[in-house]
């Protein structure tokens, strides 16, 4: 301990909370006005130390109408209060129950108001304990990360143990899960004592300003920040091109943003990796995002759920499937982000070419059985179902080979049919199906793009481009090599022993299919080369083709307009087939 600071004693931090026994309160009224509604149901339980001392439950007979709104709310009608005792009756036994507790309530100037004008009525007088109200205690400590601070809000977001459903020893009981919640939370500020505890609503000062001066050393250029806890464990990884301006826009946001106000209570240190371009921020952000999985970064902590559309083009009768990893044969898109972005393609491209549906496995030897029942969407023709015996080997390669083109050379007429598609379906007023095929076109067309862009940075091999001041290397689509004002950094002075998380991954060839792990990165590479006005390409080992014509789009659809051709729908796979031969 340095000179000039001692430990606080008992008397001058209060009451330890361990020691306070709380009455937590809940009451259901008439209404909400305590001079004129009556109380129907009053709920209260005590707690020391955690430890449940117990609880108190009654209805009450308001001696008045209770109005349908309220009993559509609590579940409390009129014939149920009406054996009940009236408050008179109740507030003896409920005052001994109290006694000289704190009280606790979720707005607790509605509950105790109540309780106070019941007893003032009945000659009594009113309550003197000290009052906790959640509310604000709640508003001071998890604000951030719930979009608001109703009881029931609180009790979902937070998970506590009990459920409020306006019920008066429910919501108690909810009540109190959140009253210890917010105890424990309040002990990472120092609060241990009643006192403490009944002040902190009313701070002045922002709890995390003090941090604030974390952010002084921070430069005002590009780079990848990092927020790290006592012990140095990362908890947030973000990047920025003014990164102490976007840093300290954290604090004063603090009290608006979800989960933000947390990850600064936790924060004892705020490091900066400085980077010569947004482009190189953007990815080393990617990899300690993908490599350390900060607790509160989201995205980019999903990739092991990433998959593949593969077409099995091993087996044969080829299909589309999703697979989660790569096989060693076929042919592959993706990775994709979501198992379905990745089912809405093969229904865009399963919806106009009459691939086979069924998932039975058939080699060269395969012969359907007699007796072998032909699928649903064989029978609606719009799909081949060869474990039937009913299809033609040289027409199903056909298919196969037009959907290969599509997907790898021209997807021209692919887009074609589909487009075909989602105008007849809308001009035959079917609209909920048409809107369903734009979505599933438009997926494919995002998916063959992205795989466009992906394909084409692979293929330029070892890329060595210039952005502004800095020389980039690119390695089958990675960043190895960074120079800038006669620097190599292949390796990067990161604070935390956070170096070894930088290192580039070994590059894959370009017959197989992009690791997941390198998806993001390679994307955010390709998406900034494709739009980047100031991009010059010093070195290109392979082949550079980013700026090859870009693929057709759907035109925009009214699917709300008139049928100006009813009864027509889109041709047939077999019209079309004719057409492409």
């Amino acid at each position: 301990m340095t000179t000039g600071q001692r430990q606080k004693s008992f008397d001058e931090i209060g009451t330890p909370l361990s020691d306070v026994t709380f009455c937590i309160v809940d009451l259901e009224t008439t209404g909400g006005s305590a001079g004129v509604d009556r109380i129907t149901e009053i709920g209260a339980v005590k707690y020391r130390g955690g430890e449940c001392l117990g609880t108190f439950q009654t209805l009450i007979n308001p001696g008045v109408a209770i109005p349908p709104y309220i009993t559509i709310l609590t579940g409390i009608s009129e014939a149920m209060v009406l054996p009940a005792p009236r408050i008179e009756a109740v507030l003896p036994s409920l005052v001994d129950f109290i006694g000289d507790s704190v009280l606790v309530a979720h707005n607790a100037r509605f509950d105790v108001g109540f309780l106070n004008a019941a007893l003032i009525t009945a000659d009594r007088e009113p309550l003197t304990n000290r009052v906790i109200d959640t509310v604000p205690l709640a508003r001071r400590l998890v604000r951030d990360e719930v979009p608001d601070c109703k009881l029931g809000t609180l009790a979902s977001r937070l998970r506590l143990a009990h459920q409020p459903c306006h019920r008066a020893l429910d919501d108690a009981l909810a009540t109190a899960d959140l009253l210890h919640f917010l105890i424990e939370r309040a002990s990472g500020f120092g609060v241990m004592g009643l006192d403490d505890l009944i002040g902190l609503p009313r701070l002045e000062t922002h709890p995390l300003a003090a941090k604030l001066r974390l952010t002084e050393d921070l430069p005002r250029s590009s780079g990848v920040y990092v927020f790290a806890d006592a012990s140095g464990k990362p908890l947030y990884v973000g990047k920025a091109t003014n990164v102490r301006q976007r840093v300290r826009s954290y604090f004063g946001t603090a009290e608006s943003r979800r989960k933000i106000g947390s990850m600064l209570r936790q924060t004892h240190s705020i490091h900066c990796i400085p980077t010569p371009h947004p482009l190189v921020a953007a990815v080393l952000e990617l990899r300690l995002i993908g490599r350390l999985l900060p607790h509160y970064n989201r995205a980019g902590t999903n990739v092991d759920r990433y998959c593949y559309v593969r077409l099995t083009t091993d087996e044969e009768w080829p299909r589309l499937v999703v697979s989660k990893n790569p096989a060693k044969r076929g042919l592959h898109l993706g990775p994709f982000t979501t198992r379905t972005s990745a089912r809405l393609v093969i229904e865009a491209i399963e919806s106009v070419v009459p691939l086979r549906r069924c998932t039975v496995r058939m080699g060269r030897k395969y012969v359907a059985p007699p007796d072998a029942p032909v699928c649903s969407a064989a029978q609606l023709g719009v799909a081949q179902c060869p474990c039937s015996g009913q299809a033609d080997r040289d027409a199903y390669r056909t298919i196969v080979e037009f959907i290969v083109s599509a997907l790898t050379e021209s997807p021209d007429a692919l887009i074609d049919m589909l487009h075909e598609r989602i105008v007849n379906l809308a001009a035959n007023q079917r609209f909920e199906e048409a809107a369903e095929m734009r979505d599933r076109a438009q997926a494919l067309l995002t998916a063959l793009q992205r795989q466009r862009s992906i394909d084409a940075l692979r293929r330029a091999d070892v890329l060595t481009v210039r952005l502004g001041d800095a020389q980039i290397v690119f390695d089958g689509g990675v960043l190895s090599a960074v120079r800038h004002d006669d620097r190599l950094f292949s390796s990067f002075d990161a604070p935390l022993g956070l170096d070894e998380h930088l290192a580039p991954p070994e590059p894959t060839e370009l017959d197989v299919p992009l690791p997941r792990h390198v998806a993001d990165e390679v994307m955010c590479v390709a998406r900034h080369l494709e739009t980047a006005d100031d991009v010059v390409i010093d070195e290109c080992s392979g082949e550079w083709a980013l700026s090859a014509r870009g693929l057709p789009t759907l035109r925009r659809l009214d699917l709300t307009a008139s049928a100006p051709r009813p009864g027509r729908y889109s041709r047939s796979w077999n019209d079309r087939s004719a057409m492409l031969r």
